[in-house]
């Protein structure tokens, strides 16, 4: 593969282990379960590092969770794209109502590569501005307004 193709990566995280799929970058490129691995740092930079030998840019994204931001820190330190994503604004089929840490994975990895997350730094911006909108319209709506003689 040459240097300018991107991989996109879909974790699936829990406190044990971490599933892990992956996406080629092309529009319909495959998408496969690369495997579980352990969520140790150790584990992790392995698993990086196997994947970066492809000599591609990768681009990894997992769900906010209670895991929190370490795995975003191992893997921005290591060189790598990664994005937290709101859980709530993952897009998600009706009737698909089965769960599994392998079709989540390979569900974040696909859904990564269209461009349809939302990451949690995004939404928590648009929640702060919508806040501010908020309060600045009660001060203008309890400002009393001057009357015209």
């Amino acid at each position: 593969m040459n240097e300018n193709s991107v991989t996109f990566i879909g974790l699936d995280t829990s406190k044990l282990k971490i599933s892990v799929a992956v996406a080629d970058g092309e529009r319909n490129g495959e998408v496969r379960f690369f495997g579980d691995i352990s969520s140790e740092p150790p584990s992790v930079a392995s698993m990086v590092n196997k994947l970066s030998k492809r000599g591609t840019k990768l681009h990894f994204c997992y769900e906010a969770g209670p895991t929190g931001y370490g795995l975003y820190r191992q893997i921005i330190e290591l060189g790598h794209d990664c994005v937290v994503v709101a859980p709530s604004l993952v897009p998600k089929r009706a009737g698909d109502r089965v769960k599994t840490n392998r079709r989540d994975a390979v569900s974040l990895a696909r859904l990564h590569r269209a461009g349809e997350l939302t990451a949690v730094w995004e939404a928590i911006r648009d929640l702060v501005r919508a806040r501010e909108a908020a309060n600045s319209a009660l001060k203008q709506a309890l400002t009393p307004k001057k009357c015209a003689s």
